[in-house]
């Protein structure tokens, strides 16, 4: 039956809106900080209680304020991974884990194996009888990890767990992660502000904006068919104008003062445009005779990244002169390209009509 939630909370200066429906797997809560992603988790754990609404998890009701009701924490079965972990820092590695088990298991001997199984499974043997302040971030993922599932959850809600470490480490937790999230049978959400994060773990995802929750679409048409410039821009394009239907599949960018075609069908409530700066391709000055879709621009800046090169370059019909498109090309590309043309007297970009997305505010 899944989760179902759809709660208000007013914070003063902020009113969280949270409403969506997830259906088993992985689903991801993307938005940037302070949107409401881990304020919307508190309140299905029962840390914080909604003002009004109501939060169902596979039929179980968490939260009701119209018939008053509101379970504890400790009887909504949530396992909830903070940020900082959480771990008690008086206890060992062990000690920790038993406290995952002792509102279940009775039995002394299958509580010290389930422990045991647990360690192993996490790779903590050796860490038993070391405290969180001897352990690095990713041991202490892995020990904050094996607790909550020792307590066998109904729902799995990461906060945005790879926050605190390097890029190296969070690369091989993930995997860890992966693996875990497989396994588990339950409800999971994860929150994060990383596009990559969620579209590698994720099923499905919502975005949240200034504490409003969008729908929960599959993660693949997040990346391949944004509806709005929040969720475009969460998936991480970086160049838009403001747009207006033009014709027969036509839209007029007013802010790089171009006609555009498009390939898909176009909103009502159209606001903008946006295009990936990958998609974003240089022809030449006689591959662009005739063509659609193509902007002469000058070149404000090239920088080489580790692998591209990024060009930043300005629209000569941009309706304020100081608009900014950003180009992301193979430094191969870029090597062959610059030496045929005179980049420095302006460029030619084109822009395919199927990249072309139609975006609402």
């Amino acid at each position: 039956m899944g989760l179902s939630v759809d709660i208000r909370k007013d914070l003063g200066d902020f009113v969280l809106e949270s409403q969506f429906e997830t259906d088993g797997g992985v689903t991801g809560i993307l938005g940037a900080s302070g949107c409401g992603k881990s304020m919307t988790l508190r309140c299905i754990a029962g840390i914080v209680k909604p003002d009004w609404g109501r939060i169902v998890l596979d039929g179980e009701v968490f939260f009701d304020s119209e018939r008053g009701i509101d379970r504890k924490p400790q009887n909504r079965h949530v396992g909830y991974l903070f940020q900082n972990y959480a771990l008690f820092p008086n206890m060992t590695v062990q000690q920790n884990l038993m406290t995952g088990l002792m509102a279940y298991e009775k039995d002394k001997k299958r509580e010290k194996e389930a422990v045991g199984e647990m360690m192993e499974r996490f790779y903590l043997m050796e860490l038993a009888h070391h405290r969180p302040s001897q352990l690095s971030g990713g041991q202490q993922q892995r020990a904050a990890l094996a607790r909550i599932l020792l307590s066998r959850p109904k729902i799995l809600m990461l906060d945005e767990p790879f926050s605190a470490l390097d890029d190296f480490l969070r690369w091989k937790l993930e995997l860890e992660l992966l693996e875990v999230l497989r396994a588990f049978s339950g409800e999971t959400l994860f929150v994060s502000h990383s596009r990559d994060e969620v579209y590698r773990l994720c099923d499905r995802v919502c975005v949240m904006e200034k504490g409003k929750a969008g729908a929960v679409i599959p993660v693949k048409e997040l990346f391949e068919e944004p509806s709005t410039r929040a969720a475009a821009l969460l998936s991480g394009c970086k160049n838009y104008s403001l747009a207006s239907p033009d014709g027969e599949e036509h839209v007029f960018a007013s802010d790089w003062g171009v006609r555009l075609r498009y390939s898909k069908e176009l909103p009502e409530d159209l606001k903008y445009v946006g295009v990936r700066s990958h998609y974003i391709c240089p022809v030449s000055e006689a591959e662009a005779k005739g063509q659609e879709n193509v902007i002469f621009c000058k070149m404000i800046h090239m920088v080489e990244d580790v692998f591209s090169v990024v060009l930043m370059v300005q629209p000569l019909t941009a309706s304020k002169g100081e608009e900014q498109i950003r180009v992301d090309v193979s430094k191969e590309f870029w090597r062959v390209f610059s030496q045929k043309e005179k980049v420095e007297q302006g460029i030619w970009v084109r822009i395919d009509p199927k990249d072309v997305m139609l975006l609402k505010q």
